[in-house]
């Protein structure tokens, strides 16, 4: 009896000796669940997979996070909620829906003041320490943040400036898209996104702000004829991570996640990029008159965004100066 537990004892030293629980390739993997509201085909949702196989890869199957795309494991509208309480490990959200608890993510929605890729990825690296702030205070930590392709105006009639829409029915979705309609004189039309098709046919709107990806996926050329590339701004989704979670990572670990998240964020960035130059290109292909805004235009409408700055940094307070002042000075 005595001989067979020698030997029970043997060959458990021998595989702890030779690489069992004393080797870090044969830890237990750490499972991260991230949530996004966005479908498994998007551009976002594909980079998050990315980042995924690569912090896998990188920390030897240490690390391992499931991407839970298209609100089936958390509702967008709760992820940041359900990362902060520890629910799930990580979760992705438009800036904007965060307003209520970080005010400053609202500098996403503010229009006109953004007119290129570059100056967006700028006003990023001037509003992300203040988020960071912000979201550690809260027990989140910022991953990384990529833009959506920029919003556009799509009409059934030719603009030439900002007195040619007044009186026309402009679709609106959020009190940005409201604000605009009444500074321009025109008639706001409530119209959710998956009824937008069906607003043009109807002919409910004849205006609307948004990104020519949506008029893409929505097929408007059926009922309108053309698209001015405004760039009236561009949202910004942010992946992120719950605070503790992160730190319980061991050292080498959160540096892989942080040096893949990098590489997420110049990857999103150039996706996007590409992809609202495809959207373009299909709208185009489609019979739309694809325009950069006259010259007349573009004078009015950069006013419409300094007025929008004023009233957001009177709404927001003092610490919004810390975004604005930095990014006008290089504007």
């Amino acid at each position: 009896m005595s001989r067979s537990i020698d030997r029970r004892r043997f060959a458990t030293f021998t595989a702890l000796a030779c690489g069992g629980a004393l080797s870090p390739s044969v830890r237990a993997a750490t499972p991260w669940k991230l949530a996004t509201g966005y479908g498994q085909s998007t551009f976002h949702t594909l980079n998050l997979q990315q980042m995924a196989r690569e912090v896998e890869s990188a920390t030897g199957g240490e690390l391992r996070i499931e991407i839970h795309p298209n609100n089936a494991l958390v509702k967008l509208s709760e992820i940041r909620a359900a990362t902060e309480a520890g629910r799930i490990e990580a979760g992705e959200s438009i800036m904007t829906s965060l307003v209520d608890s970080v005010p400053l993510a609202g500098a996403d929605s503010v229009p006109f003041i953004v007119d290129s890729y570059a100056d967006s990825q700028r006003l990023w690296r001037v509003q992300r320490p203040l988020i960071e702030r912000h979201f550690t205070a809260r027990g989140l930590q910022v991953l990384y943040a990529v833009a959506w392709p920029p919003q556009g105006l799509f009409s059934t009639r030719p603009v030439a400036s900002i007195a040619d829409l007044k009186g026309t029915r402009m679709r609106t979705y959020n009190a940005t898209t409201a604000r605009i309609a009444a500074l321009v004189g025109a008639k706001p039309v409530d119209v959710p996104m998956v009824d937008i098709a069906r607003a043009l046919a109807d002919g409910r709107i004849e205006t609307m702000i948004t990104s020519a990806i949506t008029g893409v996926e929505n097929q408007v050329w059926t009922h309108t004829r053309f698209f001015y590339d405004v760039r009236a701004w561009f949202p910004k989704n942010i992946v992120f991570a719950n605070l503790k979670a992160a730190q319980a990572l061991s050292a080498p670990t959160r540096a892989a996640l942080m040096k893949a998240c990098a590489a997420a964020e110049a990857r999103g960035w150039a996706a996007s990029e590409a992809a609202a130059a495809s959207s373009l290109d299909q709208l185009r292909a489609n019979g739309l008159k694809v325009d950069r805004p006259s010259r007349e235009f573009a004078v009015e409408i950069k006013r419409l965004g300094e007025k929008f700055s004023l009233e957001w940094l009177r709404q927001v307070g003092s610490e919004a100066n810390q975004i604005f002042i930095p990014y006008f000075a290089r504007t």
